[in-house]
């Protein structure tokens, strides 16, 4: 049997890969860390037959064995203009592993807003005790209030899951109608596998009708050309002057312009957001000074667990690469993603 040459370019702690190895005496791995346009020996690169890594990918004429490229992450944007994204060659990404910690941080959020925490740290940092707090902190329960999800991937499936089980009514906007399972990785018992919370799934181009129903609204979909500014201002229009926009996705899918002026205008009651345009945030952004609006470095996704995730993503991958079945989180260009 020929072995299979595994490049990790990811530095991965070393006791994780002992349940890559244990998959079958065939792989051999070497873990070389190494990052974007670095130059590596053409005798490291000419037999590997697997690569994984973050952003480091070799010209293709020196891979001329490479069948297959696992990425460290969920996105492909940092490698968009690769040659690799429009080769024959299948590339798959971690998509699911980190959507555990990013659903806990929307339902964190969920609830932090619609219980008016932003109005309880500014009166503590004004030391002052509303006289009208009845008033000012009267919550929009996440109980019997509708979460609106835009991207029904496996991250929008874990929010479902998790809002779903407080008693929220759940809507999503879904790309494909027509395929409603979950063919991606995921965890057991995680998710909504046969996309049965949702009480109604919404095409790309009906999310401002989706979005005047929401108590609050959750961006969860990739970044493509077509989802690129899709949160725009006749979204945010539509939207209910008390509802919510929280944005876990990838910078550039909400139009910070039009959430701005909504914010400014009242049209919303408040946004949290993990992602941006630019990043960082620029100094001058207004978003900073706004007392409904909870800002994070994009750390949605960051987990403890982060590097046994992607071993088992990469261990099930790997299972079928040797036994030739279809991948898992397989990119495809049609879509973006």
């Amino acid at each position: 049997m020929n072995e299979i040459r595994v490049l990790i370019t990811v530095a991965l702690p070393e006791e994780l890969l002992d349940q890559l190895k244990a998959l079958s005496s065939r792989i051999q791995v070497e873990i070389k860390p190494m990052k974007a346009g670095e130059e590596v020996s053409e005798d490291l690169l000419d037999d590997i037959d697997v690569l994984y890594t973050s952003s480091f990918i070799p010209d293709l004429e020196d891979t001329p064995n490479l069948r297959w490229v696992q990425l460290h992450h969920a996105g492909v944007n940092h490698i968009a203009d690769h040659a690799i994204l429009r080769s024959d060659i299948p590339v798959t990404t971690m998509s699911g592993v980190s959507a555990p910690s990013v659903a806990e941080y929307v339902l964190m959020m969920t609830l932090n807003l619609g219980h008016r925490l932003p109005f309880m740290l500014e009166d503590k940092a004004s030391k002052v005790w509303s006289t009208e707090r009845s008033e000012r902190f009267m919550p929009q329960e996440l109980r019997n209030s509708t979460v609106g999800i835009v991207g029904y991937g496996s991250v929008g499936r874990e929010i479902a899951r998790l809002c779903h089980s407080f008693g929220a009514d759940i809507l999503a906007v879904k790309r494909d109608l027509k395929s409603l399972e979950d063919e991606g990785y995921t965890l057991a018992g995680l998710g909504d596998p046969k996309a049965e919370l949702a009480e109604r799934l919404y095409p790309p181009q009906a999310i401002a009708s989706m979005a005047s129903l929401c108590d609050f609204l959750v961006i969860s979909v990739p970044l493509t050309s077509q989802t690129r500014g899709m949160v725009n201002d006749k979204v945010l229009t539509a939207m209910k002057p008390s509802s919510f926009v929280l944005d876990v996705s990838s910078g550039g899918i909400v139009d910070h312009g039009a959430l701005v002026e909504a914010l400014t205008e009242n049209k919303i009651a408040g946004a949290a957001l993990d992602v941006y345009p630019v990043e960082p945030l620029p100094e001058g952004s207004p978003l900073w000074e706004m007392p409904n609006v909870f800002l994070s470095p994009h750390v949605a996704g960051n987990s403890p667990m982060y590097f046994q995730g992607v071993i088992d993503c990469f261990a099930e991958n790997m299972k079928r690469f040797l036994s030739e079945q279809p991948l898992l989180n397989l990119f495809q260009a049609e879509r973006g993603y």
